[in-house]
């Protein structure tokens, strides 16, 4: 089947299927909370099922250490810098995670690569509440990680931008369960909840993409003007740090077919930043497409589990 033929489902979860429809996570509080909060907007494959490893992986039942694979080579990813605070030497950017709002058509194509990714479970919010998120020491004594590893160190970074001062000009805040991720973007958006979509990428977590020309042979718009990103950030449990746009933006669900090795089509939510006028110079993004602040719009694609809202207006 042509992925066009998908593109009505993929408005409102991308490459998901319904979680009553799937084993993962059906009936749990969270998918109970998600219904209620998002109705129209199925939960997403990959959301339920790190639904249901953070019920079987609780760290209140077993104390286990923590598993991140390559930790030495975790690629830097979207979070926090857009228009603060610097970059710890050079950043490793996956190709083609940025580019340009012009390639953003049926026919075009660009190059894309991620790498195969292990993403912790979200936890159950009675149980996030219960396991350290603020002290250090604590977080490693609890999920016996070496103080002077290289997951510490991940942690302790994860610790210190989730517990920076905002400014007041911005809407930043991390979240330890997914109802708590839902309830965070509904508020930066200003709105209800029946009136909040949400989607993810559909990338196959244990393959990735590998890196070659994609075509992009879909293209749709999402609702809405502005949005609110959460992306993944380094932690034994999956933490979200949600942050609002704030500035005008548009988003996209872009099918994507490999053009050397013809895997299952892949659809990727993407959003462009039309207004960078207040980033941060050093941000990766303007070196890779040759702009600068003020510039060209920044798009970019949301990687494996990340979760992108908007707002509904029965436009697309």
């Amino acid at each position: 089947m042509h992925p066009l033929a998908l593109l009505p489902v993929l408005v409102v979860a991308a490459g998901a299927t319904v979680v009553h429809d799937h084993p993962s996570a059906a009936g749990t509080p969270a998918a109970r909370f998600w219904d209620e909060a998002l109705p129209g907007t199925p939960m997403p494959e990959v959301i339920a099922d790190l639904v249901q490893k953070g019920i079987d992986h609780s760290p209140l039942i077993e104390h286990y250490p923590i598993n991140w694979t390559n930790t030495e080579k975790v690629p830097w990813s979207l979070v926090y810098n857009e228009k603060s605070g610097g970059f710890p030497g050079k950043p490793k950017v996956l190709p083609g995670l940025f580019f340009n709002k012009a390639q953003v058509r049926v026919g075009g194509s660009m190059n894309v690569s991620f790498p195969p990714e292990l993403v912790q479970g979200i936890l159950p919010r009675d149980v996030a509440g219960k396991v350290p998120f603020s002290k250090l020491t604590d977080v490693l004594s609890v999920f016996n990680i070496a103080p002077n590893s290289t997951a510490a160190a991940l942690v302790n970074d994860t610790l210190s931008r989730c517990q920076a001062p905002v400014p007041a000009s911005e809407q930043k805040t991390c979240t330890t369960s997914l109802e708590a991720t839902v309830q965070s973007a509904v508020r930066m958006l200003g709105t209800g909840h029946n009136s909040v979509w949400a989607v993810t990428s559909k990338i196959p977590a244990g393959s990735g993409l590998p890196l070659q020309p994609y075509v992009i042979e879909a293209v749709r718009p999402l609702d809405g003007d502005h949005y609110v990103g959460c992306h993944i950030v380094p932690f034994p449990y999956a933490v979200y740090q949600c942050h609002s746009t704030g500035q005008p933006s548009t988003a996209y669900i872009l099918s994507l077919r490999g053009l050397r090795e013809h895997g299952p089509w892949i659809a990727m939510a993407a959003i462009c930043h039309l207004n960078t006028s207040g980033w941060n110079p050093a941000y990766p993004a303007f070196e890779i497409l040759h702009t600068k602040p003020g510039g060209a719009p920044v798009c970019h694609f949301m990687r494996y589990a990340n979760l992108l809202f908007g707002v509904k207006t029965g436009k697309a």
